[in-house]
């Protein structure tokens, strides 16, 4: 009775939510506070279990990824697909798909979590299977010290009863198989040796144990990148003999990191799917998984192509400005200090910007745009314009590129509201109701 309370609550507030025009997390934070184990009562029965992906980067592309994976292999997938990976968000997505009974259609849940919500999320559910990508700087005024956010990750391992797929090429993680329980299957992806040399623009080195220079050998089961020259084409490679590679094939979303989250993607596919695992299925899979909101999203703005390009650490924002840093574009930065965001932005100091002298950038914006202004004139970059209020930066800078292709560099609360206002006025999806499968 309280589980149905709590859904029916829930529900109302969704409807509530959406007649305003937001709130991914409020819907969910009612129905919490109604029946605390709303979570357990719903994904605890499911015939495949619970994976729940975490890590400081890519955790929503590689979820989509992963969900695209497993529906094609005709299976029945909930997933919180706002990005929204605190325990609420996965519950405001169940309201739209779980009746007031708390019975669920689905054969497995896949859900994005954040690093600490995930153990709040497996106290009430624990998950079957676990994929941990990375460990990075990321919102050090929330999280604490980097060590706090490994070891929240290898809590979340612990709890983890069946498998478990991680990092080779980051030493955070691949720490972690140590403390699986026993009998957990441990299985890996990481870079094909021969581009281990772009591994440090991606990733934090931690440098002060030896081990953490020794990278686990790959096993038959385990998932390796090879791109091609082009740097669009890549293939998921599996040593195994007999087991088929994924790819070649090309992703929507460009760039090492969304090549290294496909590839995390797969490894976890291939160890939940076992020999039903079809690399053909799963490379189709791939090649038709639009980037979700924000990450390197493409939109159109009147007829030109805008993308918006997701930064907050200094690792995402080096690889984003190796992606697409020295392509003559025009180019706006929008920096917000919001919680959400991380108070602290002097990790802005440790990311180098000389890729944009060459065009230079059209505009700041946002809550630190001065801020972000004079760190781009301390490697060089000149700066067109300083405009704090982003609605006002938005309109100035499509009107300054009518019929031009150009980039917004955001921060996550920036990027939200750019991306609102860019919904309204270009009639795109919603946040959360993006039309990709």
């Amino acid at each position: 009775m309280r589980t149905t309370l709590a859904l029916a609550a829930g529900k109302a507030a969704r409807v509530a939510s959406r007649l305003r025009g937001g709130g991914s997390a409020l819907p969910g934070l009612v129905a919490e506070r109604i029946d605390p184990k709303v979570l357990a009562h719903t994904l605890g029965s499911l015939p495949r279990g619970v994976v729940v992906v975490s890590g400081t980067n890519g955790k929503t592309t590689t979820t989509k990824m992963l969900v695209a994976l497993l529906r094609a292999h005709d299976l029945e997938v909930f997933t919180n697909p706002t990005g929204s990976n605190f325990t609420r968000g996965v519950i405001s997505s169940l309201l739209g798909e779980v009746g007031l009974s708390g019975r669920l259609r689905a054969d497995i849940a896949v859900v994005e979590l954040d690093e600490a919500h995930a153990l709040h999320f497996a106290a009430q559910v624990p998950p079957e299977h676990a994929l941990l990508l990375n460990v990075a700087r990321d919102q050090l005024d929330r999280f604490a010290e980097i060590d706090h956010t490994a070891r929240l990750l290898t809590t979340l391992a612990s709890a983890t009863s069946r498998g478990l797929v991680l990092n080779a090429d980051d030493s955070f993680i691949s720490r972690i198989r140590d403390h699986a329980a026993p009998g957990v299957q441990v299985d890996w992806f990481g870079v094909d040796p021969s581009i281990a040399d772009r591994l440090p623009e991606l990733q934090e080195a931690d440098v002060r144990f030896e081990a953490a220079q020794e990278r686990p050998e790959p096993g038959d089961e385990d998932a390796l990148l090879l791109p091609a020259d082009d740097g669009r084409t890549l293939t998921v490679r599996f040593p195994g003999e007999g087991i088929a590679d994924v790819g070649p094939l090309q992703l929507r979303q460009r760039g090492l990191a969304a090549m290294i989250n496909a590839t995390a993607a797969s490894a976890m596919a291939r160890q939940l799917l076992g020999a039903d695992f079809s690399a053909e299925r799963a490379a189709q899979a791939l090649s038709t998984v639009s980037p979700p909101f924000g990450r390197g999203e493409v939109i159109d703005a009147g007829g030109a192509p805008l993308e918006l390009v997701l930064v907050k650490n200094p690792a995402g924002f080096t690889v984003a400005l190796g992606t697409y840093g020295s392509e003559p574009v025009s180019t706006m930065v929008a920096i917000n200090d919001n919680y959400a965001d991380g108070r602290d932005v002097s990790w802005l100091y440790d990311v180098s910007f000389e890729s944009l002298r060459g065009q230079g950038v059209a505009l700041t914006s946002g809550v630190r745009a001065w801020d972000m202004a004079l760190r781009l004139r301390y490697d060089g970059v000149e700066v067109d314009g300083v405009e704090p209020d982003l609605d006002a930066a938005l309109d100035r800078f499509l009107a300054q590129n009518t019929g031009r292709p150009s980039r917004i560099f955001c921060t996550y609360t920036a990027m939200m509201q750019l991306r609102r206002r860019l919904g309204d006025r270009f009639g795109l999806a919603r946040f959360g109701e993006d039309p990709q499968p």
